[in-house]
């Protein structure tokens, strides 16, 4: 059985998806699964990853019915793949080549339910994105070491490893309804439901994935198009209330201290994008700011309140 399934969720990627499965297909640890998510693009994206495929036994293709955006076509890869372990690779962008064996260098020294690495942001040059250094920790200090970043975060999905059954309990626990599909900050949704499960975290500051700032088309990147600038606020003010949810209940703290910065930044973004890219009048984009302001506020009071925590832990040797 392989030990990594890599999931490439496909949608219009045709001039992306040959390097992100040469960057897959020429790992240096050899015993992964690649699983391509057809997500009904109108390009010759899957017909590339069919030629992959035909030369590869590693490489799996699933068809959706129809197009289901970017949370559920990650979880459609997911529930078919035969490895322990899951990661995540958007087709336009691609993996270093030791990724997967720097990964199992990490599980072959504790067995861990979750990785996380670096990036590099990759444009006419590659920029390093710097958020972990090499550890290994528990829940409890694992959120002492988010804290210790604050205000800096690492939300993404893409640049973490999480076991199969975890990444499938947190999955369920967001409640989806059959008509909730979702394409803008699904990471901050997956994160932050599987938070609770994770019992054991392994990092390490290299940087094994490489993060394509330049594609237009990009949900995080499209400034154009009015209608898909709607479509992601709707997203954030999805996903925001689904992590609204998760801090109904919570006992415990250090949880919900991340689950309401989280929310402060998602709503600021939603804020950004609506100033920026929709029609509004003068007096409702100075409400619009003067909201943003507020929100700032709230947020830098949680974040000193996390550094307080932090302090008071007296952990801050571990990092």
């Amino acid at each position: 059985m392989s030990q990594i399934s890599i999931i490439l969720p496909t949608y219009n990627v045709e001039k992306y998806i040959a390097r992100a499965l040469e960057s897959c297909i020429n790992q240096t640890f050899k015993d992964i699964e690649i699983i391509i998510v057809d997500d009904c693009g109108s390009d010759k994206s899957v017909d590339i990853a069919k030629e992959y495929a035909s030369k590869d036994d590693r490489i799996k293709i699933i068809h959706n019915e129809e197009n289901l955006k970017l949370l559920r076509a990650r979880y459609e890869g997911v529930k078919v793949a035969a490895s322990p372990y899951i990661m995540f690779l958007d087709p336009d962008d691609y993996l270093e080549l030791n990724a997967c064996e720097e990964c199992v260098k990490i599980l072959d020294k504790q067995k861990v339910d979750l990785i996380c690495f670096n990036y590099y942001e990759c444009d006419d040059y590659k920029k390093e994105w710097n958020f972990f250094e090499s550890a290994f920790y528990n829940n409890e200090n694992f959120c002492y070491f988010l804290f210790s970043r604050y205000p800096k975060f690492s939300w993404n999905i893409f640049n973490k490893i999480l076991k199969k059954e975890l990444y499938l309990k947190a999955f369920n626990t967001i409640s989806l309804q059959p008509n909730e599909k979702n394409t803008m900050a699904e990471d901050f949704l997956l994160v932050l439901h599987s938070l609770k499960f994770i019992n054991a975290i392994g990092i390490t500051k290299q940087y094994l994935y490489n993060y394509n700032i330049s594609n237009e088309n990009s949900s995080t990147r499209e400034k154009k198009d009015l209608n898909k600038i709607k479509s992601y606020i709707h997203d954030l003010s999805f996903v925001s209330e689904k992590i609204s949810n998760l801090t109904q209940n919570q006992t415990n703290k250090l949880h919900s201290l991340i689950f309401k910065i989280a929310i402060y930044d998602l709503n600021i973004h939603k804020i950004d994008l609506t100033y920026k890219y929709t029609n509004k009048n003068f007096f409702e984009k100075i409400f619009l700011k003067i909201q943003r302001k507020k929100i700032k506020i709230k947020k830098n009071i949680q974040i000193k309140n996390a550094k307080n925590i932090l302090k008071e832990a007296n952990v801050s040797h571990c990092f």
